[in-house]
């Protein structure tokens, strides 16, 4: 499709939950729901969505750190065949500033390079400080990223053998303070239960993964407007995890399968309470990308209504990013699909037809 073509999409388009129009136009590669002049056009049908948002993914990351460009190239095209035109990158080691250049690759939102406990994450991932340097590499990285920050709020302690806080509460309230003042929000993973009150009592925006919410700390989370980004489709790992560190970590192991066993409870109970849920994979690392339409269908299997799965990944999750879903004006970036994906989120799997800026490349 030439650059400068015209593209008709028309089906059903879901502009929102409860707006659904016959129709629109990309021109320039921008959407605009006045029938252009009389013009030659490309014409694409179907069941349209927004492009679709994976809310915590790596690109440029593998099981052992940064990767070359070819490889995060490959990572990025994956995204985009499965119909994920939006990233938010949870945390990378790579500079991956030249995707901004490619109009065939998806959109990225970074949030710079993992920040974690010296000796307390994955080796070659993150920047390993001790607490007094915490506020000053989350300037750092606020400056680096595109709005974000991303913390590692827990991990495994050695001498513990269990899940343990990363962090004591004075250093990352402060350094949540300063990456406010400098226009970041802040996430973090987290799997178990200890750190929850301390970083949402400090002012963090979101907690990635939140396997450890309880019936303690959701109140908290939903008082606070503190979202959570699920990664079903990581969590469903535990197991695998468990078994290969239990000789050594005994007590980890135990726990990890508790939070994977009360995985999809721990989500509805949240969703219920009115906790904001995105939806990512975690894909990078050792998990394959390509996987959100099979997390949406995760959150559906956790008891989100389908219509709110989809928000998860399309305008519910264009607006908490601040980028725009299918409005006059907006990128021209869709998904187009066989069937109703509100009647059965699997069809995300599959998508007919992938847009961006107008131009079909899938």
């Amino acid at each position: 499709m030439s650059d400068h073509a015209v593209l008709h999409v028309k089906g059903r388009v879901l502009v929102g939950p409860e707006d659904v129009r016959d129709e629109l136009w990309v021109v320039g590669g921008r959407v605009t729901f006045e029938r252009p002049a009389a013009r030659d056009a490309v014409t694409v049908e179907g069941w349209v969505l927004p492009g679709l948002v994976d809310a915590h993914c790596h690109v440029g990351l593998d099981a052992h750190g940064a990767v070359p460009a070819e490889e995060a190239e490959k990572q990025a095209l994956t995204e985009r065949d499965a119909g994920a035109l939006l990233l938010r990158d949870a945390g990378s080691p790579s500079d991956t500033r030249w995707i901004d250049d490619r109009a065939d690759l998806p959109k990225i939102i970074r949030a710079g390079r993992h920040i974690a406990r010296t000796r307390r994450y994955i080796r070659n991932y993150a920047h390993e400080v001790e607490p007094g340097d915490l506020t000053a590499y989350v300037a750092r990285e606020a400056r680096r990223g595109d709005g974000w920050v991303k913390l590692v709020g827990d991990w495994i302690d050695r001498d513990a053998g269990d899940l343990t806080a990363c962090w004591p509460r004075g250093a990352v309230q402060e350094a949540i303070a300063e990456a406010h003042r400098l226009g970041a929000r802040v996430t973090a993973h987290c799997f178990a239960e200890d750190s929850l009150r301390d970083l949402v009592e400090a002012g963090i925006d979101c907690v990635e993964h939140a396997t450890g919410l309880t019936e303690d700390t959701i109140p908290l989370f939903a008082e606070r407007g503190v979202a959570i980004v699920p990664t079903l489709v990581n969590i469903a790992t535990f197991p695998r995890l468990a078994a290969g560190g239990e000789k050594k970590f005994p007590k980890w192991a135990d726990h990890m399968r508790r939070l994977h066993e009360r995985r999809y409870d721990t989500v509805r109970a949240a969703y219920d309470a009115g906790v904001p849920v995105f939806a990512g994979t975690d894909a990078g690392g050792s998990l394959a990308h390509g996987l959100i339409g099979g997390e949406v269908a995760e959150l559906t299997k956790a008891g989100i209504p389908a219509i709110d799965a989809l928000s998860a990944t399309t305008w519910g999750a264009r607006a908490w990013l601040g980028r725009p879903g299918l409005v006059e004006g907006a990128p021209g970036d869709l998904v187009v699909y066989e069937a109703d994906p509100r009647a059965d989120v699997r069809v995300l799997a599959a998508p007919r037809r992938v847009v961006l800026d107008g131009r079909v490349v899938g």
